[in-house]
């Protein structure tokens, strides 16, 4: 699935090619890629059509643009979402979802393209006063590490009331936003931290090396164009990300760890896989039987 890195190089690419543009006319292809729009799709292509594309904006991994005061589109790329700027006269994606054709003389035309239908566009109220047209659906989600506004004692000091392990806070979108499984699992390598660290066992000087390691691994992962494991990724060009040439540990099971040599190993966890280095992040200590 598409992690923040992700998610962002595809909103520079929307900041860049769709905002300022109107919509001419919208067509919606497969009635579940606007499954979350309540008034359906008709609704959906009406309500749209006429708009004027603000610049695209993320909170965690979920994309939202601001069209009129008080309204937004927001989207989610799922499993296998693409934005795709494609010239108009383009055959059709196999997997084409919705269409969206501007007024001007550009030549090109938006396109959400989903293999597996798991993501999805819909239109939604905005929060009364925010600045940056937040949609209502997102207010429950924390800011992510690299956004200028976030709070870095706030964090830590909810990561300590949360009584949980590092890793399932990390994917708490609640608590701290757009990290993943593969990023949370590059960046508590970098930390030497287990999975099953327990968060009340996290100090301030471990929650900041923490935080830091994350956005270095999402700054490396940015400047590379994201990962990309196949062709279901890619940025609104329809280029693939390289960070997967970079990765540490996430999907190196078996293989030498790059800082001590011990061959990586990959546990089931929460329906997924937790990837590690037994010898750098060793697991917490059983807590003592009353």
């Amino acid at each position: 699935m598409p992690e923040l890195p992700e998610v962002e190089v595809v909103r520079r690419g929307l900041a860049t090619w769709a905002s300022g543009r109107t919509v001419a006319e919208v067509s919606v292809l497969h009635p579940r890629a606007v499954r979350r729009h309540a008034a359906g799709p008709d609704d959906f292509a009406k309500s749209l059509r006429g708009s004027v594309l603000g610049e695209a904006h993320r909170r965690g991994k979920y994309l939202w643009v601001p069209l009129e005061e008080g309204t937004a589109m927001v989207a989610h790329l799922g499993m296998s979402g693409q934005f795709l700027i494609r010239p108009v006269d383009a055959v059709a994606e196999t997997h084409l979802r919705v269409r969206i054709t501007f007024d001007d003389s550009e030549g090109t035309d938006l396109r959400f393209v989903d293999q597996r239908t798991f993501g999805g566009l819909s239109l939604h109220d905005t929060v009364p006063g925010d600045p940056e047209q937040l949609p209502q659906p997102l207010s429950h989600i924390a800011r992510d590490p690299i956004d200028p506004a976030f709070d870095d004692d706030a964090f830590h000091a909810a990561l300590r009331r949360k009584r949980t392990t590092i890793k399932r806070a990390l994917l708490d979108q609640s608590l701290i936003s757009g990290v993943g499984n593969i990023y949370a699992d590059e960046s508590l390598w970098r930390t030497k931290l287990h999975y099953e660290r327990p968060t009340a066992t996290m100090t301030r000087p471990r929650t900041a090396e923490l935080l830091t390691h994350i956005r270095e691994v999402m700054g490396d992962a940015l400047a590379a164009g994201g990962t990309s494991f196949d062709s279901l990724y890619v940025n609104v060009n329809g280029e693939s990300g390289y960070f997967d040439r970079s990765l540490d540990v996430y999907g190196r099971e078996d293989l030498p760890c790059h800082r001590c040599g011990t061959p990586i190993r990959r546990r089931p966890w929460m329906n997924r896989s937790s990837y590690f280095c037994p010898h750098c992040q060793k697991p917490p200590r059983p807590a003592p039987h009353p």
